[in-house]
């Protein structure tokens, strides 16, 4: 029999934990900053679920597991936390690692709420345990084509390293912009070096230059490059993917980071309870929170309150996702079935195109909306 829910503020918890697994990439070759704010959101949300009375009287505990950007790694996690008997799998921001996960996820029968990856195919076929809070790749991205249409770019080029994430990141470009009169040039960065790439912007009279490589190897050396040659001075440098949301770019580039224009998933006001989370987060971190902290502090949200309806049962868990209807910190978040897409969908995640402000680039400025 379910113990009672406390009342909000009683702070009162009793029996074993509701164990949680969560997917961050904590160490290099993974993008260790955007897994720290992913997971101070989770913790956040943790902290204030046990603080009114857990899940049923039983406290909320995060079971932390770092993925290093390595699918393997990820895909042996979510088979160690269903042995250790997790209610459900959380997190992950690298869409390659979190299509592993998701894959080992629907074989074992465990919900899998992604938070921050956008792979439109983050599994092979339809399943009923993944949902993903993020917006799928092909809508940010058709929002990102549309700003450098509107920004007057014709010919973009793309600095692109070998992944699917990067190569799907193109062909979603290429099939948007062709038809509107865009054409995208792919240099492949196995075998140019930044110097290189600069000459290859000036040969293909390309007015933008997207930054689909990792970060800091070697999207910092790339702008240094590019902002450093004459030839280049008019060129717009754009990185879809996000990198310069963190402040280790700023940190690496300084004032060549700015005017960067990228993706990111919040709306152009926050509310009350993200402004809150907003204040809460800033502590945490002792910096400005990024999209990704607000994402995981709305995975955790999310699932509390499926699993306050449904307790901690993996298939009652998974058949509660078209159910959702939660109030996050942006905007109300409700799962769909979107043509395409393989999982429980979030349709409408806001998209924004930002960039760092010149005059102040600790600031960000917002250049277009999806």
């Amino acid at each position: 029999m379910n113990t009672p829910p406390s009342p909000p503020g009683a702070g009162r918890t009793d029996g074993s934990s509701v164990q949680i697994g969560a997917l961050v990439p904590l160490t290099r070759p993974g993008w260790v900053q955007a897994g720290q704010h992913l997971l101070a959101g989770l913790e956040l949300a943790v902290h204030e679920v046990n603080n009114v009375g857990g899940i049923l009287g039983r406290p909320l505990e995060l079971v932390v597991r770092d993925t290093a950007a390595d699918p393997q790694r990820a895909a042996a996690a979510v088979d160690e936390l269903a042995h250790l008997g997790v209610a459900a799998v959380v997190g992950e921001y690298h869409s390659v690692v979190a299509r592993a996960a998701a894959a080992r996820a629907d074989a074992l029968g465990m919900p899998f709420l992604c938070s921050s990856a956008v792979l439109d195919a983050l599994t092979e076929q339809p399943t009923e345990w993944v949902a993903r809070l993020s917006p799928p790749q092909s809508r940010g991205w058709q929002v990102y084509a549309d700003f450098l249409l509107g920004a007057g770019h014709r010919r973009i080029a793309v600095a692109a390293q070998p992944s699917v994430y990067w190569a799907t990141g193109t062909r979603i470009l290429r099939d948007y912009l062709a038809p509107r009169g865009g054409t995208v040039i792919e240099l492949d960065m196995t075998v140019l070096t930044p110097t290189a790439v600069c000459d290859e912007l000036v040969d293909n009279r390309a007015t933008a230059l997207l930054l689909l490589v990792g970060h800091p190897e070697p999207a910092v050396p790339i702008v240094k490059s590019v902002r450093s040659d004459q030839r280049l001075a008019e060129i717009t440098i754009g990185a879809p993917a996000g990198q310069p949301e963190f402040a280790e770019w700023a940190t690496s580039l300084g004032d060549d980071g700015a005017a960067i224009p990228f993706l990111r998933y919040l709306p152009e006001r926050l509310g009350p309870l993200g402004a809150r989370v907003e204040t809460a987060l800033r502590e945490r971190l002792a910096e400005a929170p990024s999209f990704v902290a607000f994402e995981g502090y709305d995975t955790i949200t999310v699932l509390a309150d499926v699993l306050r309806s449904h307790g901690a049962d993996r298939a009652r868990t998974a058949e509660s996702w078209p159910r959702v209807a939660v109030e996050g910190t942006r905007g109300q978040i409700q799962f769909s079935r979107t043509p395409g897409i393989s999982v429980w969908q979030w349709a409408s995640p806001p998209i924004q195109v930002v960039d760092r402000d010149p005059a102040e680039p600790d600031r960000f400025r917002v250049l277009h909306a999806g």
